[in-house]
Order: structure tokens, then C-alpha cells, then sequence
């Protein structure tokens, strides 16, 4: 089985890529929505950030805006808190692997947003970078509801630069385009994958 991972910088339509890959019947593992599940009432990361982090769980499920005011900018906490969720998400990949196969899939996308800060570009096999301009990039962010000049500048800090990740790419998806034309090259990649 390819595995295929996805990544780009925040604001850059990753998830939009993420969406056309499985309109394309492309199985997608979305690192963000296993966090989500994960933070969510009853889920299996809520009593472990409620034992770290007891000010962020509200309702029983986490509070993501309060988490991320703990956590953004502050290195040592984002360390913290990565020690919580990845093992989490190790597992949530497993079973996803073993649904895949099980499916018959030759190509599987892993988007995973932190694929270069965490390692994680040595467990694929492909690496697909979804990127536009930098003003492109800071107007979406900006429009994002709670989002300020100052959390966009705390996040991409964390991020490695887009330049350096287009360089790592084996594959560079445009996203400053239309989505027809965005949803054009998932097609034409989807097939040179496939023929690889």
C-alpha cells in the first residue's frame, strides 16, 4: 500500500486537497479530525489533557480554545501536550491502515498538517505539499473566526517554511486557483500515483 502524505502550512487548503482526494474514492486518514474526536465528550483524550491541562477540559470534552491558550507559543506545554495525543493518534492510524487493506486500497493519504516538524516524513512513502503565495495564505488565516495576527504568527513559527517544504516535496499541489483547477491536478497526481 502508497502512503501518501499530505501537508502545507496553515490557510493553505489542505483540507480542501484532503476532500478531492476522497471524492477521488482515496482513503484519508485526517490527523486534525482524530484530534477533534479525540477531544470531544467521551472521547479518549479528554482525562489525559484534563490530568495535564485541568483548565482546558469544560463539560467533560476539551475546550480547544482554552487548550490552545495554554499551549500556543509556549514550547515546553505544546511538548506536554503532544506527549498526551500521539501515542492516541498512533493507534487511531493503525486501525485506519488495517480498514484500508482490508478494503482492498493500493493508495492511502496521510494528512498529517506537522508531517516535517514531527519526523513523520520518514513513515510515507510520497510527500504532497499543498501551497500558495504568502499573502494568499495570511488573508485566509486572518478571516478564520478567533484567529489573530498574533496566533497566525505563533503557529507559523512552529511550522517549518513553506519555501523549505515545497524543496522536501516529491509532489506540490497550487491551491492560488480555482477549485476546478485544484481538483485538475489531485486527478492527474491520483494517476501518476497509481501508475508509480
Amino acid at each position: 500500500m502508497l502512503l501518501v502524505g499530505l501537508t502545507g502550512s496553515i490557510g493553505m487548503g489542505k483540507s480542501t486537497v484532503g476532500e478531492m482526494f476522497r471524492e477521488l474514492g482515496i482513503p484519508v486518514y485526517d490527523a486534525d479530525a482524530e484530534i477533534h474526536k479525540l477531544y470531544a465528550r467521551g472521547g479518549a483524550g479528554v482525562e489525559p489533557i484534563r490530568a495535564a491541562f485541568p483548565e482546558a477540559v469544560v463539560d467533560d470534552q476539551v475546550d480547544r480554545q482554552r487548550l490552545s491558550k495554554l499551549v500556543v507559543g509556549n514550547d515546553a506545554e505544546i511538548e506536554r501536550l503532544e506527549k498526551v495525543i500521539h501515542p492516541l493518534l498512533t493507534e487511531g492510524r493503525a486501525a485506519f491502515f488495517e480498514k484500508a487493506e482490508k478494503e482492498g486500497h493500493t493508495l492511502v493519504v496521510l494528512d498529517i498538517p506537522l508531517i516535517f516538524e514531527t519526523g513523520g516524513e520518514n513513515k510515507v512513502h510520497k510527500i504532497v505539499v499543498v501551497s500558495a503565495p504568502a499573502p494568499v495564505q495570511r488573508e485566509r488565516v486572518l478571516a478564520r473566526p478567533d484567529m489573530t495576527a498574533e496566533k497566525f504568527e505563533a503557529i507559523l513559527a512552529r511550522q517549518v517554511p513553506d519555501a523549505e517544504k515545497r524543496e522536501k516535496a516529491d509532489f506540490v499541489i497550487n491551491t492560488h486557483c480555482s477549485k476546478e483547477e485544484t481538483f485538475e491536478q489531485i486527478k492527474a497526481l491520483v494517476e501518476d500515483l497509481k501508475n508509480a
